[in-house]
């Protein structure tokens, strides 16, 4: 089943083209990783996907059009922004007291026993949080609602790695399962690599590449060469080169493992060099890619 469904979506503001034609499509229990750069229309999707921004083009969410039936969608539906929008003022049980008050499937007890594993004081106001811990109780109030959908737009932007690899681990451990599905945009493609079954890259508002993690995996390689072998990797016109320590690493598409083994030390790349690669060479993008 298709959660999330786009076709020709756009959007504009001014003369300015925050979406260009985008199509996509997100499978049940899948972990998508929206990944650009600041401005390719990473928040625009998402606006669009909640309902928040009218759009030209077809989409739906869990079956809604999100623009006219944003209501009823939110009922499945949760979201963490890039920004804190919780009152200062606000206490952290008045937090509790006001989401079991407005949202029928929110788990109180579930949220009290992800609070427990902080140091979040109950009666502390958010004025008197850091950053992390704001967004800890952010994820508390979040992950303790029943919900088809979880969206976060840069969850982790301005927190330490520490804040960050809990937020993940959490995410992953107390919140997703088979029946859930989470969108997650970002531009430290790094630390959610092996967080994501799938990924799409998005540079000036237009996918330029779409791929399970199973199909990366297979259809990429890098491999630091010989230098005796160079001229040979170079003439199998891999999508980028770079040099490090004095040696060359080369990222291939498409090649057999076994013949890259022969001009050096073969590796699966990260996601953030296949994404300067792409992005930095749009026209590179690799046949066969999907977008």
């Amino acid at each position: 089943m298709a959660v999330i469904e786009a076709r020709g979506l756009r959007k504009s503001f001014g003369a300015t083209r925050a979406l260009d034609g985008i199509d996509l499509r997100v499978e049940e229990g899948r972990i998508l990783g929206l990944i650009g750069p600041n401005g390719a229309g990473k928040s625009t999707a998402i606006n669009a996907i909640l309902g928040l921004t009218p759009y030209h083009g077809e989409l739906r969410v869990l079956g809604c059009d999100p623009w006219s039936a944003r209501d009823r969608l939110m009922l499945d539906v949760a979201f963490i922004a890039d920004v804190a929008v919780l009152p200062r003022w606000l206490r952290v049980s008045q937090a509790l007291d006001y989401v079991a008050g407005v949202h029928p499937r929110f788990d109180r007890a579930k949220a009290e026993r992800l609070l427990a594993k902080t140091s979040l004081g109950r009666n502390s106001r958010v004025r008197e949080l850091s950053k992390g811990m704001v967004t800890q109780l952010h994820l508390a109030l979040v992950m303790a609602i029943d919900a088809r959908l979880l969206v976060l737009d840069e969850p982790t932007l301005g927190l330490d790695i520490l804040y960050r690899k809990q937020f993940y681990d959490a995410l992953l451990n107390d919140y997703f399962d088979r029946g859930r599905t989470i969108v997650v945009t970002t531009h430290q493609v790094e630390e959610i690599q092996n967080v994501l079954t799938d990924f799409m890259f998005i540079h000036q508002g237009r996918i330029v590449l779409a791929s399970s993690m199973e199909e990366f995996e297979a259809r990429y390689a890098e491999v630091t060469v010989h230098p005796e072998r160079l001229p040979a990797a170079r003439a199998l016109q891999p999508l980028s080169e770079r040099q490090a320590f004095g040696r060359s690493t080369l990222l291939f598409h498409g090649l057999p493992r076994e013949q890259l083994a022969e001009l050096g030390e073969v590796h699966t790349p990260g996601l953030a060099d296949l994404f300067v690669a792409t992005v930095g060479n749009p026209a590179g993008v690799p046949q066969g890619a999907r977008a």
